[in-house]
């Protein structure tokens, strides 16, 4: 009756297939934990980037130097996802206006659409790796009861050979089937906690960058009707710029 049913004892005498599974089990939550402190981190550096430069923009500096400073860290690959929108938008209202489209709707329209395709292929950014986590969270639990069931029924092939059957000749097969579904629990857990956390960051992020360029939006309806001037360096030197 005095086996050892430590973890590790379990782990190693388990048959070939369920040692297969418990290790693809830590594998991916060893890649889910790599996820999950990269887009933790990943996300606190974007809320505070944009917070930066929203605190930027509202602060009453000129346009100009706003969006020359914003295509100057894009073009390095640098930058918060608000101040890529914010260079969108602005570079497209620009080419129009150097273009002299003089109708307000079409100077609007044309800088509303380049913000929403800055925004998407900004939200798609953020949301890179969160379906891994997905994946895990869902699919872990299931691959750990197959390892479980396997492991199960190799036991009791096993027990079928023996004349007299007792419980310390069946615990440790059960046993060693058992953690491969504590793995699988233990791989879903923290993928499943941290998806949900995620998405309600990725939420606010995509309301906020929304709300943006609504605001946006409003300062370049209310200037759109001015005329352009003759470079575009200075093309948006008079723009009022306020809530």
């Amino acid at each position: 009756m005095n086996q050892d049913l430590s973890i590790f004892t379990l782990v190693t005498q388990a048959s070939f297939v369920v040692q297969i599974v418990m290790a693809g089990l830590l594998l991916a939550s060893l890649a889910s934990w790599t996820v999950i402190f990269g887009k933790l981190f990943g996300l606190k550096r974007v809320r505070g980037d944009n917070e930066e430069f929203e605190r930027d923009f509202w602060a009453g500096r000129n346009l100009n130097e706003l969006y020359a400073d914003a295509a100057k860290r894009g073009n390095d690959g640098k930058g918060a996802p608000m101040e890529r929108i914010f260079a969108s938008g602005m570079r497209e209202f620009l080419k129009l206006r150097e273009k002299r489209v003089a109708d307000a709707g079409a100077l609007l329209d044309g800088a509303r659409r380049a913000m929403r395709a800055s925004f998407q292929r900004e939200i798609d950014a953020v949301e890179s790796n969160l379906s891994f986590l997905a994946s895990v969270g869902s699919v872990s639990p299931y691959v750990g009861l197959f390892g479980t069931v396997w492991g199960i029924m190799h036991a009791f092939v096993g027990l079928s050979n023996m004349q007299q059957v007792t419980l310390a000749t069946v615990a440790p097969g059960i046993a060693e089937a058992l953690v491969a579904t504590a793995i699988g629990l233990f791989a879903a857990i923290p993928a499943v906690i941290a998806y949900n956390r995620f998405a309600r960051d990725i939420d606010r992020i995509a309301i906020q960058l929304e709300t943006f360029i609504e605001e946006f939006s409003n300062i370049l309806q209310r200037n759109a009707g001015a005329p352009p001037s003759p470079s575009s360096a200075h093309a948006s030197s008079g723009f009022a710029h306020s809530r």
